[in-house]
């Protein structure tokens, strides 16, 4: 018969195992967490430094918006909207810039560009402005600063009556204050609204007279118009061409943007070519109504500054979006 100190001896060397294994198994343990650490943290950088997916069409009711964005998915968001008869790529030459720091993201407004051109309504400024805000929603931004040109710029300050949760603060680049500060669209452009004659005219435009029509969107001494821009209005339809220039109208006559921004308390910056073919360039003095309004005039430049002028145009909307960006972390909490 075994003694109790015989039974007991054995099991010694079995339980310094067992402790060996579960030491290993710890060290194991720990490794792995290590590691998964590490990968989180890897990811976290690579996430944050990503850049903004390129391009895609945001499906909405009615037809859907197509959307450019660039810089970094994590960076604030600094929204850019066209004018009449014009497109994402309007913009192109102040993107570079803009983009090492904010996260761009351009719209083509319905009928315009790549997006939907409906032959029905969803024209109206109040309707474009829903429908950039939703397309936004789906993009899962929830703060912004809004640029917008020319006709743009009262699509953006609709978004902004809409949506003030979103629009953290509004740059209007040669928009209009009212319909009284309208100078021109040029005699083709005048002619493109006359009944039949327009029609006739639109069916049978060449690039000359396309051409011709965008003249007076320049001023600038040699500049030449990029063919890119005569193809944006070359895509159009004549009725959301038509549609839209008159929804415009509407929106102005309603009320003017001066007086639309000025209670809704927003901070404002307002860029205008002095030399503006289109809407008269001391019409800007208007806005000055707006409290705490920053009215930019360039010399030298017409009523597209980001094409006629990008590096002083964007390293004004870069210095306004900067002072009132809203990081996404904070957006977030």
């Amino acid at each position: 018969m075994m003694t109790s100190q015989e039974v007991r001896t054995p099991a010694r060397p079995a339980a310094g195992r067992r402790a060996k294994g579960r030491g290993r198994r710890r060290r194991v343990v720990a490794a792995v967490l290590l590691a998964v650490a590490v990968l989180l943290l890897a990811n976290t950088l690579v996430v944050s430094g990503q850049e903004a997916a390129g391009e895609s069409n945001v499906p909405l009711d009615g037809g859907g918006l197509y959307v450019r964005q660039d810089g970094p998915a994590g960076a604030p968001a600094l929204v850019l909207i066209h004018g009449l008869a014009g497109s994402t790529r309007w913009w192109d030459p102040v993107v570079p810039e803009l983009a090492r720091s904010h996260r761009v993201i351009r719209i083509d407004l319905l009928g315009h560009g790549r997006s939907a051109k409906p032959a029905g309504g969803g024209y109206t400024v109040a309707e474009q402005g829903r429908r950039v805000g939703a397309a936004l929603d789906r993009l899962g931004v929830r703060h912004a600063v809004v640029a917008g040109h020319s006709t743009g710029g009262s699509v953006a300050t609709a978004l902004a009556e809409q949506r003030g949760d979103l629009v953290t603060a509004l740059a209007l680049v040669d928009s209009g204050p009212g319909l009284d500060a309208f100078v021109s669209d040029g005699f083709v452009g005048e002619l493109l609204f006359v009944p039949v004659v327009g029609q006739l005219l639109w069916r049978l435009r060449t690039d000359g007279l396309l051409l011709r029509g965008l003249e007076t969107a320049f001023s600038r001494p040699g500049y030449r118009i990029p063919p890119e821009l005569v193809e944006d209005v070359r895509g159009l339809t004549y009725h959301s061409l038509t549609t839209t220039s008159k929804a415009a109208e509407e929106y102005l006559r309603q009320r003017t943007l001066p007086d639309r921004l000025a209670v809704l308390g927003k901070p404002l910056l307002v860029i205008f070519g002095q030399d503006d073919r289109r809407w008269r360039s001391s019409s800007a003095a208007g806005y000055r109504a707006v409290p705490g309004a920053a009215v930019e005039l360039l010399p030298g430049v017409g009523h597209s500054p980001m094409l006629e002028d990008p590096a002083r145009t964007a390293a004004s909307l870069l210095a306004f979006a900067t002072a009132h960006d809203v990081p996404p972390d904070a957006a977030a909490g």
